[in-house]
């Protein structure tokens, strides 16, 4: 899980913070050079690191601070605002042409992921931007990278244009005919890599770039890295002028230090990230929610956007009629469950405030548990779902052998449901759930569709 050794390095020092009540100019410094170390562990550029901490130890030793009620609180606000600030800021659109179609060009080293992270990437702009994109296949040296965008292209329902292994400056200008004529406003060009930065890489990608003036040039880079992205950004950026970043396998990075440094270094904003092998595992980078994530205080916004994504607006609405009139059923409990199992739990550990993110660090969400589940609620009459209260020791017995589970797995699951009708009832009333109102440390046997 990305910054998860960063996140639990900060929040450590800021706990010996918060334990200290009024701080002297030791406990800050003595804080910053932990901060400092953390930093440099999770592989953020020396300079870069450097000039953050300076910047905090000034702020921090202000009087606004070490006057402060809460000066442990101020501490942490300003270091969020300094990691925000670090990232970008705010979060950067892709910029797209007046003049259609609007051309992106998908650069970077071999194994980075254009492929795959360009035809997520033409998802979300037709999802949330109603694009027609078009894919283009202008790698035409890797073996098979030609039908890998194919079958992206097919999962995702995007056209594909390829001219087999021919020159790929002129794929990229027949590509731009070819998307005037079909209707595709925005083209996303899937260009040739390399393991390292050569010369003759960077003179195909400039004449690409000369043939089809692409309005935005995205260098995707893996997370994983460290360091030596920072390096090739440069590289890229010299030659051909880049214009926003794209990290993936931001999941797979337990640092994130590219994420931290690239910006600073480069002056180029990060403007998307990948967080899976998921088609729909792509993000918008929200620098400031993303120092929020860091700190471990949640990112709640675009946690709301995930289940936007994920949950049918019509199901919903139903859904909360049935729980204002104190009607939560086990249908409904079950559609709750396969909800959070396509949103992916982890995801949602990470974005909620307070809670332990780390614990779940390698829990999968138990097919098992959740396939038994599924077959109890099915074994049941539609009078019995209505109404679990009915099910008396007979009517168990009957629902556990046609599900092929025991009375004892019925009884659990009525406790779950019992549990979260209690959750709903004190929602339907205008009640905070107690889960929100406090931290949470959520991990192992807390949930049981989760399993090492």
């Amino acid at each position: 899980m990305a910054f998860e050794s960063l996140s639990g390095k900060l929040n450590s020092t800021f706990k010996k913070l918060r334990g200290k009540g009024r701080l002297s100019e030791n406990d800050i410094k003595e804080a910053m050079r932990e901060v400092r170390l953390a930093l440099l562990e999770a592989d953020v550029n020396y300079k870069v690191v450097k000039d953050f901490v300076k910047i905090v130890t000034i702020r921090a030793l202000g009087s606004e601070v070490l006057e402060s009620l809460t000066p442990a609180q101020m501490v942490i606000k300003i270091v969020n605002e300094e990691l925000a600030f670090l990232m970008g800021g705010t979060a950067e659109k892709l910029n797209i042409s007046s003049k259609s179609p609007s051309v992106v060009m998908m650069v970077g080293l071999q194994g980075a992921g254009k492929t795959t992270n360009g035809a997520k990437l033409a998802s979300l702009v037709r999802r949330q931007g109603s694009k027609r994109p078009l894919l283009v296949a202008c790698d035409v040296y890797r073996p098979a990278a030609i039908t890998q965008l194919q079958t992206v292209g097919a999962q995702l329902d995007i056209p594909v244009f390829q001219m087999g292994a021919g020159d790929p400056v002129e794929i990229a200008k027949a590509s731009i005919e070819h998307a005037k004529k079909h209707g595709n406003d925005i083209v996303f060009i899937d260009t040739a890599g390399r393991l390292h930065v050569d010369e003759a890489l960077m003179d195909e990608l400039k004449n690409i770039k000369d043939a089809v003036n692409p309005a935005e040039i995205l260098f995707v880079v893996d997370a994983m890295t460290g360091q030596d992205a920072i390096n090739a950004a440069e590289a890229f950026d010299k030659a051909l002028d880049i214009t926003g970043v794209m990290l993936t396998k931001l999941d797979g990075d337990a640092r994130g230090g590219a994420a931290l440094s690239v910006r600073a270094v480069t002056g180029k904003p990060i403007k998307f990230i990948g967080t899976g092998e998921k088609l729909d595992a792509i993000e918008v980078f929200h620098p400031d929610r993303m120092a929020s994530r860091i700190l471990g205080m949640g990112d709640i916004l675009t946690l709301i956007e995930k289940a936007e994504q994920n949950i049918d607006r019509k199901k919903a609405q139903e859904l909360e009629a049935r729980i204002r009139a104190n009607k939560f059923t086990l249908d409904d409990f079950y559609d709750q469950l396969q909800q959070y199992k396509s949103m992916g739990m982890e995801d949602i550990a990470a974005m909620m405030p307070g809670v332990n993110a780390g614990a779940l660090k390698n829990a999968k969400f138990d097919e098992k548990a959740f396939t038994k589940t599924g077959a109890i609620i099915q074994s049941m009459t539609p009078k019995e779902r209505d109404n679990p209260s009915i099910l008396n020791s007979s009517r168990k017995k009957r629902i556990a052998a046609g599900s092929g589970t025991t009375v004892s797995d019925v009884n659990k699951l009525l406790k779950q449901f019992e549990m979260m009708q209690q959750l709903t009832r004190s929602m339907s009333k205008g009640k905070m759930p107690a889960m929100f109102g406090k931290r949470q440390k959520i991990g192992r046997g807390k949930n049981p569709f989760f399993k090492r």
